[in-house]
């Protein structure tokens, strides 16, 4: 794999962390006599004033529901949030300026966009939800500018179906960035995209990072597009992060054998492709000792009997990583191998 696009910024997380979380846990009740599902289950994470953090793992891992409840969409069971260092309060008032600072940016733009609504009207909703008390008309071509729809007077009129699919995107874009939010939660904010339009949306979020000092949290299953975009990678696996770390430490030399799954389908990686077998367990039947250990390519293979630690595989849980800068895994093979 070619450098990554961005560069990790040096003061992300030396002073306060933008957004932080610590021991947070969502659980939803189980239907018919189920046991609850640990959607997440104890997550540290922490973004840095500046920095771009990408959220990988599959389908069901756990990482949407992360993001709202980040975004205070879904109340957490246990743990906290905060913000610029001020825990997170869940009245009216308080989430109501919550997400006036932290914006989201939705997977599909068709979806996201009334298709009733003009241009204008769909980037003006968030100023008028909060009261803007200042030019209405200016604010909305100042965001539409920004997201690269120039000159913005000539979108103000069209509708959703009148747009390519990377304008709609740039403009629900616009719509997060009308507010002036520190922070930006894009969940798999090309997936619906043309290749062709892919770079030119991440190639945006970058430019509204160094431009804007914007952080963001971008939740996507693609490796490929966490190297391309990210300052910092956390990797989630069963509702915990098992691997975090600077973009290039993680995805260059991948420690949990999760990781390494996940990168090695990428085409330029270079290694054999890992066939996982199965599906994730589910959230509300976790199994005992580490997360993975059902579906793992090391424990499989007999290297992690040889390394003698396959019973603590399969019986000794794993603590939760710490949700700094520093690169950290939760397995016990890479912690053996590494003298731990």
């Amino acid at each position: 794999m070619t450098a990554p696009v961005s560069s990790p910024q040096e003061s992300s997380l030396t002073s306060t962390p933008l957004l932080s979380a610590a021991g947070l846990s969502v659980t939803f009740p189980g239907r018919r006599g189920a046991p609850p599902a640990r959607a997440v289950d104890g997550v540290d994470l922490d973004i840095g004033p500046g920095e771009i953090v990408a959220l990988v793992g599959e389908s069901g891992c756990g990482k949407t529901t992360l993001a709202r409840s980040l975004l205070g969409l879904v109340p957490p069971t246990a743990g906290r949030i905060s913000f610029a260092g001020e825990p997170l309060g869940y009245g009216a008032g308080d989430l109501k300026a919550y997400r006036k600072r932290v914006q989201l940016v939705l997977q599909d733009p068709s979806g996201s966009l009334n298709p009733r609504h003009t241009v204008y009207d769909a980037v003006a909703e968030g100023l008028r939800i909060h009261r803007y008390a200042g030019d209405e008309r200016e604010a909305v071509a100042g965001a539409l500018s920004r997201a690269g729809l120039r000159p913005p007077e000539r979108f103000f009129l069209r509708y959703p179906h009148e747009l390519s699919g990377g304008q709609r995107q740039r403009v629900v874009i616009a719509g997060a960035l009308v507010l002036e939010p520190e922070l930006i939660v894009a969940d798999e904010p090309v997936a619906s995209l043309d290749a062709s339009v892919r770079g030119e949306i991440l190639a945006l979020i970058l430019s509204l990072r160094d431009e804007l000092g914007l952080s963001a949290l971008v939740v996507t299953h693609d490796l490929g597009l966490a190297w391309n975009i990210a300052d910092r990678v956390a990797v989630m696996y069963l509702g915990r992060i098992v691997e975090t770390g600077p973009v290039e430490q993680v995805l260059t030399a991948p420690q949990h054998p999760y990781t390494q799954a996940l990168l090695s389908v990428l085409p330029e990686s270079g290694a054999e492709p890992v066939v996982l077998t199965g599906e994730p367990p589910d959230p509300s039947r976790i199994p005992g000792g580490c997360r993975f250990h059902a579906r793992c390519q090391v424990l499989g293979s007999g290297a992690a009997e040889r390394a003698g630690v396959a019973d603590k595989c399969r019986t000794e849980a794993l603590p939760v990583l710490a949700g700094g800068e520093s690169a950290s895994v939760a397995c016990h093979f890479a912690s053996r191998r590494a003298g731990g």
